[in-house]
């Protein structure tokens, strides 16, 4: 599965904060903010419209781990289903299983939570499921597969997140490795720095 394998720092700083979560980012964000690039310290040229707009979107793109076509597709069937189509834009890539598995503190990043996800660690509703962008619906009960409850990076991941969940739609038992998808979060609770209506008339245009 394609996916980006470059310096996720540079990214960092071409966006001005820490898209990823760890500590170490912030740390290389103080030492160097300026963008990236041999120019990134002098550029005080102004951003149009579209560059600000095309900005959010790769914001939210590289936050969720996803490529552009994953990305559009995701857009197109916000847009097409009832409600606001930020609101179901962020709806959705919440409920992806790596988001989950990410919110949830079995992972320290999304992109490990997908590695995690990818080799067949989790279950949901008892099943295995090893589809990162498996949609999860309200009630659904994910848990560390059996065989992979004392994998060492696994265990390093929740000793370094949070006992209980920060978030109103999530249920975590960590001791028993498992938690609850409750239901489809609010877009206002979901934790975001983008806004989500430059991407709505980036995708108008």
């Amino acid at each position: 599965m394609a996916r980006y394998t470059g310096p996720k720092a540079k990214l960092c700083r071409k966006f001005g904060e820490n898209l990823f979560g760890p500590a170490k980012y912030d740390k290389i964000m103080k030492e160097n903010p300026a963008p990236p690039g041999q120019h990134g310290r002098n550029m005080r040229r102004k951003m149009s419209d579209y560059g600000l707009h095309l900005k959010e979107k790769q914001k939210l793109r590289t936050i969720y781990c996803l490529l552009e076509k994953q990305f559009r597709n995701y857009f197109f069937k916000a847009a097409k289903a009832k409600g606001v189509t930020g609101d179901n834009l962020l709806q959705m890539l919440e409920r992806r299983l790596d988001n989950v598995v990410y919110r949830l503190g079995f992972a320290v990043t999304r992109m490990q939570s997908r590695q995690f996800v990818n080799h067949g660690h989790f279950l949901v509703n008892g099943k295995k499921v090893d589809i990162p962008s498996y949609l999860l619906k309200p009630g659904d009960i994910i848990e560390v597969r059996e065989k992979s409850r004392s994998m060492p990076m696994l265990l390093d991941a929740m000793d370094r997140t949070e006992i209980s969940s920060p978030y109103s739609w999530l249920n975590v038992d960590k001791e028993n490795m498992r938690g609850v998808f409750e239901s489809i979060p609010p877009a206002a609770e979901i934790p975001t720095t983008v806004d989500v209506r430059l991407i709505v008339e980036y995708y108008s245009k």
